[in-house]
Parts: C-alpha cells; structure tokens; sequence
C-alpha cells in the first residue's frame, strides 16, 4: 500500500534508490498504526536523502551517492566515533571471535600506523592489532588498507579519546575520534525492582502558589516535594523546563523549546534570589509592586498568561542583576560559567540576538552569522552586558533547581525532582541556530498517522544528523543530558524510540509523507545510560505508539524503565491484568495528552475532539467504543473489590479504584497526577490542535467546579489527601 505516490526523476531505478536509502538508514516502507505495510514514496525519499546531504534527485546522483557511501568509511582514518557497552561486542568494525571490540583504521597501502587510547583520566593505553585479511581497496585514485585494532578490555567507563597517526613532523597524519564505554545496564532502577515507589506528576506551570507569580516555579517545586514526599512519595514528574524566547511572546509548549540543555527563567521564584536583601529601597519597592499584580493571575482558572508573567519577572530580574553580588556568589557564578563553557556562552549571545532579532532573521540562517564567525566575535563584544545577564538566569535556574531537589531528598524522597527531556527544540530556536552542524535541514520531526492523531503529526523541530552527531563525538547530545541531569533523580525522556528512529517530514510535505531515518541507538542508548549512571539517575523511557516489539526488551536490558498507561494495557479485547505489566515501567492512569482520570471518565476527549473536527469517524462510533473500554477496566476493578459490586460508585471513588487496581501492578514505579489528586477535567494538551482552537499548555490547576487550587491548600484538601493515602496504603501492602 502507498501512501500517496509521487513522480521523481524518469531515470532513477528506484530499487537502486531504495538501495542507497537502505544504506543511509531510510526506511522504504513503515507499518501504520492499523498494522498495514506502507510504502514511502520517490520523492519523499529523494528529499530526505538531501536531508541527509546524499544527492539522489536524478539516476547519474543515486549512482554516484551509492558509489559514495560504500567508499564513504574507507575514506575516514578512525570512525566518527565508537560507543561500546563495558565489556560488550557492539562497535563500528566488527567483533573478533573472542567478542571484543574491533575499530577499522584506513590508511595509504603499506604505511605503517600508530594507535593510542588516551583515556579521560590520561592514562595511555596500546590497543592491539589483529590479523583479519583485507584487501586494499582503491579510494580516490590512492590505494588503501584496512588495519584493524582491538580496544582493550576493561576500560572504564566514560569519554575518552582513541588517536591514529602516520608518519612523523610535518608530515604526519593524525585523526582523533572519541571512544566513549557505556554500562551494558543501568543499575540505578534496581532498588525500586525490589521495592517500587511512587509519585506526583505535574506540569510546574499550572501548579501555583499564594507566592508564585501567576507561574508554577522552582520553589513551588520543592513545596510540591516536600508534601508529597511527606505522605511517602519518591519523586516529582515535571513537565520540560527547557528555556523558551528569552522575551514574550513566548511559546506555551514545554516540548517546543529554544533549546533542551538551559531551562526556562519564567521558574524563577524572584524571592528566592539572595540579592533582593540589599537592593535600593525604590528598587525594591517596584519588585513589591510587581509581585503583588502578578500574584492576582493566581486566581484565574481559565487561562495561564506567561507573556505578562514573564515580562514581570524580566524587570525585576534586570534589577537583581544590577545588585553587587558577594565575592563568594561571584565565585560562584564564575565557577557555572566556567563549568558549563561555550555551550552556555552560544545561548546566552542567541538570547542577546533573539531580543533584538525576530524568528524569522535572515542571520538565523546565514553562515556567516554562525556561532564562531567573525560576525558572531563582534555581536559577543557589543553585546557582553547583555550576554552575562542571559549567563546570569542560568545561574539562578541552576541554584534553584539544586534546592528543588535539596528539599525533596530532605523530605524522604527516593528519587526527587524527575525532569522530562522533549524530542527536539523549535525550528526558528537556539538549538538549530547553535547546533545547525548536528542536525539535519529542510526536515522536521513529527509522526505518521495514528487512531488519536489520523493525519500524522509535524512537531516542526529539526532532527539530529545522524552522522554529523556522531562526528561531533556525540558531545551535543552528551552536554544536553548533563545539564538536565545536574539536580535531577531521574528523567522521563519523551518519545525515547526517537533514538532509535525518527519520523522525518520534509519541508512542503505534509505529515503522512515522511520516513523513518534510523538513528544508532547502541550509542545513544549507551550514552544516555552512562550520564544517567553517573548521575546516579533513573531513566524512564516513554515508549509509547508504534515500535518494534524487540525495542522495549533492548531498554529493559539496559536498565531503562518504560512507560505503561492504564487505558493502553490490553490483552487482546480486555484490560491486561495489572500483575502482567512490566517491571521495569512507570506505570500511570492516565498522561498530559489525555485528559484527566475525571474528564476521562466523563468522556471529555470525545466531545472535545467532535467539536474541534479531529474525528474521522461518527461522534457516536467514537463515545460507543470509548464507553466501552472504560467499562471493561472498571469491571475489572469491580471484580477485584476496589469497587462496588452494584456498581453504584462516584467520580472520585472511581479515580481511587483505578489508582489502586494500578498497585497490584509488579511494576517499579507509579505514577499520581496531581490533576487527578484534585479533581481537574481539563486536558493540558490537545493534539492536533493550536492555541487559536485550544489554550494547549495555559491550563491551570483547578478543582472539578473550576475553582482555582493553589499548593497551600493542598495539605488540608481532603480529596488529594484520600488519593495518596489510598496509593501509599496500596503500596504498602
């Protein structure tokens, strides 16, 4: 079956095309949502082919680019770089018969070669060669050997760097590439396998304060912590906090970001910041004054405005910063700078340009206007000032974020803050203006359709080049993950099959015309592990929506937990029983895409997506199958005595059963939304939809009347206090 079919070039053979796309990772066919074969059309595969800087838009490109890509390693000394699991076989070049790791070095025929392992602690080590018969092959008119080594065993974990070299002085030839040894598995989930945990999951910007700015924040965070962590709960899922704009207006999505490795100012709690002691008293008294308006939007229930909040706190955080900071807190800030580098000192001038610059800029796209350009040194020099303001929030962010996770260790927590780390970052955002190296242009990552979203998905964010990341030595995707590990527990990584494939869409096509590019995961699995383990981590993989069924066993090997959602857990027509869900799983009733247990109950989604014209069948058809799914589960929990036997039960009753039929489950960890807890109907998200038709991402924490529910209250709401108590009193048993 084609999804839609399209013309390329009359002179490609296009099994000769689908030869070079095979060999660049680019799926020809995918299975859709309704387990049928689709094919990929020519064009869209000529496209992301270009994508990929392979040329493939005529037959004479396609030959070439085949001709290319099988001489393509053979023109490398090293490979880009070799990731290999401690004490595995996975590498670049091949196993040897005793499963070690095997690394290909090219060099000119009969030139001799010498390799050195230099590890990240200076050590030197010899890696041996091995006799394995190659013939030299002919590369660009020089004659080439394939020599191989062997990287020793038992290297340590980490980043380190593997050096070829030929000849000597001048003319010499020296190429680098780093080798990075990961965990074979993760063993920071393991105390939760033999005694699982649970916890809140929350979006921190719906959930306010008397104190908060009209925003959710950092210290309402470790408020959140503290009373949950009170009642027995091991961690606090948070939606991205990943930076926006650094002025409004800014995007609304948490998973639309400027960029994944800073997080977002808009958290700051402007208390918090030590240098409010000993501002002017004028000075202090229009921070006073903006606290006091921003701090009315806590009453609002409809709507969350992070433009006017945002604006607020820049004013006041543009005064903070002008207070003299102690010479230990100047230290300080200048041991983060120091610490977080280059990476830190690219955003900060992309926040300096993007105050001044619209998202649509030609310099965003001009080369000459790359970070390390010429122009670029001068915009550093003209905007410096502004540049260590922007520096300066991330400083404050990471203050903040290491008191978050302070308060919830003190408050008994297990785990702590868990983050949640977004697919990718906007088109127009820091990351493809800093990273336009690492990532891949003229496509966009999304998704092919599926029963919830039946014209696919374009979630307008550039994907990593598979190999120009791995050129890079990995160290992007490496950074990004420390940053976001720094003061965390753990971390949720949305969509993670993404590191395993990913759903391109080229520019001008729509979201069912795009293919699966495959990324290397033994790489970037193993280098999300190594962070994590380093970190002393857990990572939860949201291993939602198609997949190959050997993915979700490759994750559990690594020690990776996975994501299991109560309404998707069936066997066959009926729910699965909850002590046949995974161990190794968060396990929750429900998710930020779906509406609360509540509205779920009520069938809120149906109407919801009848009304916007998301529904591709009749409204009834839809409420029908809905209505009975939901009964099967609450059957289910009917049968086990967690509900009455005539059935006669309420709302909040319901929501507590379901939560209880959850902890039967053998699974590590579970999880309680705090919409739940408190009665919200409303959902977060609606996919497929825009700000214009939906307040995606600007819904506020309130109660089942609507009403406004700050965390002040939540230590005398009787409704929150009956579910944590049923999910602690389950957990226990």
């Amino acid at each position: 079956m084609t999804v839609t079919q399209k013309t390329a070039d009359p002179t490609i053979n296009e099994a000769r095309l689908h030869q070079l796309a095979q060999a660049h990772g680019v799926g020809t066919k995918f299975t859709g949502w309704d387990g049928l074969p689709y094919d990929v059309d020519p064009e869209t595969l000529v496209k992301v082919l270009a994508a990929l800087g392979v040329p493939a838009g005529t037959g004479e490109q396609v030959e070439a680019s085949l001709t290319d890509a099988e001489l393509g390693p053979w023109r490398r000394m090293l490979p880009p770089a070799v990731v290999v699991k401690d004490g595995s076989t996975n590498n670049d070049g091949g196993a040897g018969d005793s499963g070690e790791t095997l690394v290909p070095v090219h060099v000119p025929h009969g030139t001799g070669v010498r390799v050195r392992i230099v590890t990240e602690d200076g050590l030197v080590l010899l890696p041996e060669q091995r006799t394995i018969p190659t013939e030299p092959r002919m590369v660009d008119g020089t004659l080439t050997d394939r020599i191989t080594f062997a990287v020793p065993s038992g290297l340590p974990l980490g980043w380190h760097t593997l050096i070829a070299e030929t000849g000597g002085g001048t003319d010499g030839v020296r190429a680098d590439a780093s080798l990075v040894v990961t965990p074979a598995r993760m063993t920071t989930a393991d105390p939760l396998e033999q005694r699982p945990g649970w916890g809140l999951a929350t979006q921190l910007y719906s959930a306010r304060s008397t104190l908060s700015w009209g925003i959710g924040d950092f210290e309402d965070l470790a408020d959140l912590a503290a009373i949950s962590g009170a009642r027995g709960a091991d961690y606090v899922l948070v939606n991205p906090l990943h930076a926006a704009e650094p002025a409004p207006p800014v995007q609304p999505s948490p998973y639309s970001p400027s960029t994944r490795r800073f997080f977002n100012p808009l958290y700051l709690r402007i208390e918090a910041v030590p240098e409010l002691a000993y501002l002017a008293a004028d000075q202090r008294a229009r921070i006073d004054a903006l606290a006091a308006e921003s701090r009315r939007l806590n009453e609002q229930a409809d709507r969350l405005d992070r433009d006017t909040v945002y604006a607020a706190k820049l004013e006041a955080l543009t005064l903070l910063y002008q207070a003299k900071r102690s010479p230990a807190r100047q230290r300080a800030f200048e041991n983060f700078c120091a610490e977080a580098g280059q990476g830190l000192e690219d955003f900060a001038l992309w926040c300096a340009l993007r105050e001044e610059l619209p998202a649509d800029h030609p310099l965003w796209h001009d080369p000459a206007a790359a970070p390390g350009t010429a122009a670029m040194d001068g915009k550093r020099r003209e905007l410096a000032a502004r540049i260590d303001f922007h520096r300066w929030l991330q400083w404050l962010c990471d203050e903040q974020l290491e008191s978050a996770q302070r308060a919830a260790k003190l408050a008994g927590m297990r785990l702590g803050v868990v983050h949640d780390l977004a697919v990718g970052a906007d088109l127009s955002s820091a990351d493809a203006w800093m990273l336009r190296d690492a990532l891949a242009p003229g496509v966009s990552v999304g998704a092919p359709p599926d029963m919830y979203n039946q014209l696919g998905q374009d979630w307008s964010q550039p994907p990593w080049h598979p190999r120009r990341l791995a050129e890079a030595g990995y160290a992007p995707f490496r950074d990004m993950l420390r940053t976001v590990l720094r003061h965390a527990g753990g971390v949720r990584v949305d969509h993670i099959l993404g590191l395993f494939r990913l759903w391109w869409v080229p520019v001008g096509n729509g979201p069912a015309r795009g293919a699966y590019v495959q990324y290397d995961h033994e790489a970037l699995i193993g280098i999300l592990a190594l962070e994590a383990q380093r970190a002393g981590a857990v990572v939860i993989g949201e291993d939602l929506g198609t997949f190959e069924p050997w993915v979700r066993d490759y994750l559990a090997e690594r020690g990776i937990l996975g994501t299991s959602i109560l309404w998707f857990e069936n066997d066959g027509d009926a729910p699965l029983p909850p002590e046949k869900y995974r161990v190794q799983c968060l396990a929750s009733v429900n998710t930020h895409d779906l509406p609360p247990t509540a509205g779920f109950l009520a069938g809120d989604h149906v109407l919801l997506r009848e009304s916007l014209g998301l529904l591709e069948r009749p409204v009834a058809e839809e409420r029908a199958e809905h209505d009975a799914s939901l009964a099967s589960f609450l059957e289910l929990a009917r049968s086990r005595g967690l509900l009455p036997a005539d059935g006669q039960a309420g709302e909040e009753e319901q929501i507590e059963a379901l939560h209880r039929l959850l902890t039967q489950s053998p699974s590590a960890l579970i999880g309680v939304a705090l919409v739940d807890a408190v009665g919200e109907r409303r959902v977060q998200n609606q996919p497929g939809t825009t700000a214009e038709v939906y307040p995606n991402w600007q819904v506020p924490l309130a109660d089942s009347a609507g009403k406004a529910v700050l965390l002040d209250e939540l230590e005398g709401n009787a409704r929150f206090n009956r579910l944590l108590a049923a999910v602690e009193e389950s957990m226990a048993k």
